[in-house]
């Protein structure tokens, strides 16, 4: 999708020439003379168009207006969020309309927030997976242009945003592709392809290479699998050398049947889902490559596959970490623990400023907070409230978890060092828990995006989260310099 900035007024907009134009209405906004507002203060003064966040008013051909359709679409207060709600409620209506160019037009001078959430609205409502369907009909917007009073003041941000756009259809592509398109290998190929855009390296590992490592837990989930395991590690430079980066280690199990611990069968399609925190450490460095932020980020994914078979993991099977820690197998369904720990112990030779790992890890943190809020665990206070602040900034929210130790009692075992699961109960933290005797050696934090990462029905697809909220983190990293000039180019 092309986004495109223009200087726009209400007068001048009625004469643009497009297929469709959206007309942002805030509460509270003042009637002027020309056609447009007259349109919205009728419309309104009628009750039939109501500018609460997301409520809508189509018109067809109406008197003095250029585009063929005019949707005038209620923004509430303004804020980003009801923006969101505006230009997503207005993309959804018109994208099986034959709308190729649109022109969402903001009234007032938008927020650079505003500015970021139309921008991520508009590719969110229009976008469609079509990778794997024989006639499908792809993307049938392909422009937007934000119709504002001083396009010039916005360009850079709406650039920004493009390039975060860029990012999350590239994770959903991953996270939508079926298991058989998105073997570790295919993971390989992907991030290799990155490598090919400005300022990102890719180095990927295959099983030799992974063996002489010593990731015993890692190459116990893969065993049982014929897809040989592949280990990620992309880097992207924008800052100087003495700036330690940041490390992302993204969950890269492209398919999950439980192994040995089998899973129902009852949506386990959903399963090649549980390589979306893989997926948004893709989507990161797609961005990045796009943005050229002033930062150093690293991005590890231990990629695999856990399925059952003769060679694979079971449960009361004891195996050596990177870090040399024993783990006892009691499930083989937390398998993506198994393969976090052995990435976190690699992590260490980077020397990071902070560790942030990515993964749709249990399904207890979708009983605690659903599909609205990833669940954040952290060992760093500082982290975790940059974290959470990047989450409300980018409308990718988050929350906070508790480690207390007490909840590792439950890991302990007569037969290794840690056993991989403990009982039912506060089972997302205990998971943490046993990831936390991986990090000590860092700032360390864990996002848990097994209720975020991707939703199920009629909707079913990956969301693409987490990032915005890690893209957001990073950019607010840079440099004071850098960092103003971002400020103001949002």
């Amino acid at each position: 999708m092309d986004f495109q900035t223009k200087t726009l007024s209400l007068v001048a907009a009625a004469s643009e020439k497009t297929d469709a134009l959206v007309v942002l209405i805030t509460e509270g906004a003042k009637p002027g003379k020309d056609v447009l507002s007259k349109l919205a203060g009728e419309a309104i003064a009628a009750g039939d168009f109501d500018p609460k966040a997301g409520k809508l008013l189509s018109l067809y051909k109406p008197a003095g207006v250029s585009a063929r359709r005019v949707l005038l679409a209620g923004a509430g207060d303004g804020s980003a969020k009801a923006v969101r709600a505006a230009v997503a409620s207005a993309v959804g209506m018109l994208k099986s309309q034959p709308v190729r160019k649109l022109v969402v037009l903001f009234a007032g001078p938008p927020s650079d927030a505003a500015i970021q959430a139309s921008v991520v609205a508009a590719a969110e409502s229009s976008y469609a997976y079509t990778t794997t369907k024989s006639k499908a009909e792809g993307r049938k917007i392909t422009t937007v242009t934000l119709g504002v009073p001083d396009a010039a003041k916005v360009r850079a941000q709406v650039a920004r945003a493009a390039g975060t756009v860029a990012g999350i259809e590239f994770a959903k592509e991953w996270g939508n592709r079926p298991p058989n398109h998105a073997t570790p290998t295919l993971l390989g190929e992907a991030a290799r392809s990155l490598a090919r855009k400005g300022g990102i390296q890719c180095e990927v590992l295959g099983p030799k290479e992974v063996a002489r490592l010593g990731m015993g837990s890692f190459m116990a989930v893969a065993q049982g699998s014929e897809e040989p395991l592949r280990f990620i590690v992309l880097k992207y430079n924008g800052a100087a050398r003495s700036v330690t980066p940041v490390v992302l280690v993204g969950k890269g199990i492209t398919f999950d049947t439980g192994g040995i611990s089998i899973k129902p069968a009852g949506e386990m399609d959903e399963m090649k889902f549980d390589m979306c925190g893989a997926a948004s450490v893709l989507g990161v460095f797609r961005a990045l490559a796009d943005i050229q932020p002033a930062v150093n980020v690293v991005g590890i994914i231990p990629a695999c596959e856990n399925m059952p078979d003769g060679r694979s993991l079971k449960p009361g099977d004891v195996v050596t970490s990177m870090s040399g820690q024993t783990i006892e197998v009691l499930n083989t369904d937390a398998e993506g623990r198994l393969i976090l720990c052995d990435a976190l112990t690699y992590a260490e030779r980077f020397k990071p400023a902070a560790v942030v790992d990515i993964a749709t890890l249990t399904g207890a943190c979708v009983i605690a907070l659903g599909g609205v809020r990833s669940g954040l665990f952290a060992s760093d206070d500082k982290l975790a409230a940059d974290l959470q602040s990047a989450g409300d900034r980018a409308q990718d929210l988050c929350w906070r978890m508790p480690l207390d130790d007490d909840y590792a009692e439950g890991l302990k075992t007569n037969f290794a060092d840690v056993a991989n699961v403990a009982g039912r109960a506060g089972g997302a933290i205990t998971a943490a828990k046993f990831l936390q005797r991986f990090a000590g050696s860092f700032a360390w934090a864990h996002l848990d995006i097994a209720g975020t990462a991707w939703k199920s029905g009629g909707a079913k697809g990956s969301t693409g989260r987490p990032v915005p909220l890690l893209l957001e983190y990073l950019l607010a990293r840079q440099p004071a310099p850098a960092a103003k000039a971002a400020r103001k180019a949002r």
